[in-house]
């Protein structure tokens, strides 16, 4: 299966109204070693807040699966918060990349995603936040990603470049020691919803 980034989202105007902090980009979009040169005003860095500059470069950016997009546009109809074929909008997971033809269940920490003018890093998965709950528009969301395990994952950043939706990337597989999902229930374990 090809592997492409669907979208690359950057950060919206601070002024711009609604819960979405992130927009599609146009064009080529400069990568640094801590990520995007700007981030979104809140947008997360981690699961702790007070750790935002310590995890700056492992949390440079992140990433979400398309294949789980179907599902939540149902879950979001079902919520009664969109219609059944609405599109889910760029930036809902407050995700930088919308990836395809990758997910959690094929990825493991230190497996390397390179794309044409730069390589990123699989670090750790996102651990479900109320954030969820505002951009997807339900209350139940976070406990869903908790459930399914559709948590995205935080990529670092190994060789600094540009990154565009449309491109392709390949795979190319890190240690194997620990998996995106099985890192994510070791963290998510004891969490209460």
């Amino acid at each position: 299966m090809t592997m492409s980034v669907v979208c690359v989202n950057v950060p919206r105007p601070a002024s711009s109204p609604g819960p979405l902090r992130l927009e599609p980009a146009d064009g080529q979009v400069g990568v640094g070693l801590a990520g995007f040169a700007r981030r979104a005003e809140g947008h997360p860095v981690g699961e702790d807040p007070a750790l935002a500059a310590e995890l700056a470069l492992s949390h440079a950016l992140y990433a979400y699966p398309t294949l789980h997009l179907p599902v939540w546009r149902t879950m979001r109809a079902q919520a009664g918060v969109a219609a059944p074929d609405a599109a889910i909008p760029p930036g809902a997971f407050d995700e930088h990349l919308l990836l395809d033809g990758v997910d959690e269940a094929r990825l493991w920490e230190g497996d390397l995603l390179r794309f044409p003018d730069c390589t990123l890093v699989v670090s750790v998965p996102r651990l479900p936040d109320a954030r969820f709950n505002e951009t997807l528009g339900f209350p139940q969301a976070a406990k869903m990603v908790a459930q399914s395990r559709w948590c995205g994952f935080w990529l670092s950043v190994r060789v600094p470049g540009t990154i565009a939706a449309g491109e392709a990337f390949e795979l190319i597989p890190g240690p194997r020691a620990t998996g995106v999902v099985e890192l994510f229930r070791a963290r998510t374990g004891k969490m209460r919803w």
